[in-house]
């Protein structure tokens, strides 16, 4: 958000700015609430997510530090388009909005930084849309967790652990809890991963990897496992 912005101009933008911190579980702000505050995240991380017709919840982004929250949301006519909870521990500088849409007004550098990183956040989930529209399940939980790993990933015996829960992944990637498991399953067999109840652990990052690069025209079921070629 601060790039190219002179030294001076970061120490007043970020003057007006307040430190806050959000507990796990903690909710930021809801779908169609007026948007009161813009966030840059500092530490931790933060989900946001809609609810379907059905009630089914969807986790639209997970956002980590360097983040900003509630610019296109002010940009787009002053509401919230999805639910903020907090993901984990979470601290950011929060700005009034009404203050910050003044600071963008007074310093282009900030508001030309601003709409890169939406015009990012869209080109995200336009390719997260094209995955559920082209990919298998088994490549696209996969491509998500390799996705995670410098997001939220912490090094733990030699492996990495992703603290997301079996149907937080399933939410991200427009599948089932039972669907997950069934991968998780089939890919702890293989060594590839260890599940537990609220996270997983990541054994063998390049098998993973090599899963959620398939197309969907590789003849590979939906664990990733190739099938055994004939001896001949």
């Amino acid at each position: 958000m601060f790039s190219g912005i002179s030294a001076d101009d970061y120490a007043a933008i970020s003057a007006a700015a307040r430190t806050k911190e959000f507990a796990r579980g903690e909710v930021l702000y809801l779908e169609g609430d007026a948007v009161e505050q813009v966030l840059l995240l500092t530490s931790g991380s933060v989900k946001t997510t809609r609810l379907g017709l059905s009630g089914v919840e969807v986790i639209l982004r997970l956002w980590v530090p360097g983040d900003v929250l509630g610019p296109a949301d002010l940009l787009a006519g002053g509401r919230h388009s999805s639910t903020a909870q907090a993901f984990r521990l979470t601290r950011a500088l929060v700005w009034d909005a009404t203050s910050f849409k003044a600071l963008a007004g007074r310093y282009p550098v900030l508001d030309q930084n601003l709409l890169r990183m939406v015009v990012r956040y869209l080109a995200d989930l336009e390719e997260r849309f094209r995955e559920l529209a082209t990919e298998r399940v088994g490549p696209r939980v996969a491509r998500q967790l390799v996705r995670l790993l410098p997001q939220i990933g912490r090094p733990v015996n030699g492996a990495i652990e992703v603290s997301l829960s079996r149907e937080e992944l399933a939410q991200m990637t427009g599948t089932t809890l039972f669907t997950v498991s069934r991968l998780f399953s089939a890919w702890e067999t293989r060594g590839l991963v260890k599940p537990r109840r609220e996270a997983v652990t990541i054994s063998d990052v390049q098998a993973l990897s090599a899963i959620a690069e398939e197309t969907s025209e590789d003849p590979v079921p939906i664990d990733g496992r190739r099938p055994r070629q004939a001896p001949f």
